[in-house]
């Protein structure tokens, strides 16, 4: 596979309705928030999440696409796969901790690593967890997602009419008969949502880190696909429905890139639609609007206009 030679930098836009894009557990769940602004987040590492869920799926025991990074999995156990591949059947079986050699070892570990799975190639990971395979910086590196506007957490009540037990439904039994409501006798719960935002994160590809780790042109396709799909599979009841909108790339002409990312990353301005008009997210007048709660109360635009020479635009969706 041939290595990827150019630098791209991305635009990710997607959205929520009715659900919790990303929660957070220190406080009791909640839809992440920017507490100065209200705007909503998303972290780096659900986003890649969702990428590592969509590989696994799309390419399910596909050869260089393991994840490395997997529920309930064991990563010295991975790692230890890594020296067996090396050194031979049987080698480390019961030993807690490993070691590399020498330097030439060490570099043969990462890159038995970065050619068998998928994330370590494009995300990079720290292997030196007892059965030390080193660390490697990953080519792909994304940051926070954003909400275009803030918005206002909701704090739904829901119930649950089966019992977990024969203990709860004696219980609920008897408490039916001095009540003369049934939602006496029904397990109440929460659940946060979001009724509607619009986020958007950047994502930058280092053809340099690229050539230490592998990642390929055929990796990068690969990459864009998941971004454009990972929501299709990762449908839950607290997540409601999420999708992708945008998906737009920089490509270079270099490997160092032909422009600074956030000059390019200026150039996507995203606007409220008034009566088909593109209005700046930050304009004071749009106080008056009513709360966005689909798509098309948004606009995108993209400028084109003078574009550095050595970069390219993607709409890739």
């Amino acid at each position: 596979m041939t290595t990827l030679s150019r630098r791209h930098d991305f635009v990710l836009i997607f959205e929520v309705t009715n659900g919790n894009p990303n929660g957070d557990p220190d406080a009791g769940n909640l839809p992440r928030l920017d507490p100065e602004t209200n705007h909503g987040l998303v972290t780096d590492v659900s986003l890649k999440r969702k990428i590592r869920n969509y590989v696994e799926l799309a390419r399910t025991g596909e050869a260089g696409h393991h994840i490395y990074v997997q529920e309930g999995s064991i990563l010295n156990e991975k790692h230890r796969q890594a020296y067996t591949a090396l050194r031979g059947e049987g080698t480390g079986k019961k030993e807690a901790k490993l070691n590399p050699k020498d330097d030439t070892e060490a570099r043969e570990l990462r890159d038995w690593m970065c050619r068998n799975f998928f994330d370590v190639r494009t995300f990079g990971a720290v292997m030196s967890t007892g059965i030390n395979c080193g660390q490697v910086k990953g080519p792909v590196q994304i940051t926070f997602a954003n909400s275009v506007e803030p918005v206002l957490p909701m704090e739904i009540s829901i119930t649950r009419m089966a019992a977990t037990n024969e203990a709860e439904q004696k219980k609920r039994a008897e408490g039916a008969e001095e009540s003369d409501t049934r939602t006496d006798n029904r397990t109440m719960g929460r659940k946060h949502i979001v009724p509607y935002g619009l986020y958007f994160a950047h994502g930058f590809i280092s053809a340099k880190f690229a050539e230490r780790t592998g990642f390929s042109e055929a990796d990068l396709d690969l990459l864009f696909e998941a971004l454009a799909n990972m929501f299709e599979h990762d449908r839950s009841a607290a997540r409601g429905e999420m999708t992708t909108r945008k998906l737009i790339a920089f490509r270079h002409d270099s490997a160092l890139g032909n422009a600074p990312a956030h000059l390019l990353f200026d150039r996507v301005k995203i606007g409220r639609n008034v009566d088909g008009e593109f209005r700046a997210a930050d304009d004071a007048g749009l106080g008056n609007l009513r709360p966005a709660r689909k798509f098309s109360d948004y606009m995108i635009s993209i400028d084109r206009e003078g574009l550095p020479i050595g970069v390219e635009i993607l709409e890739l969706l």
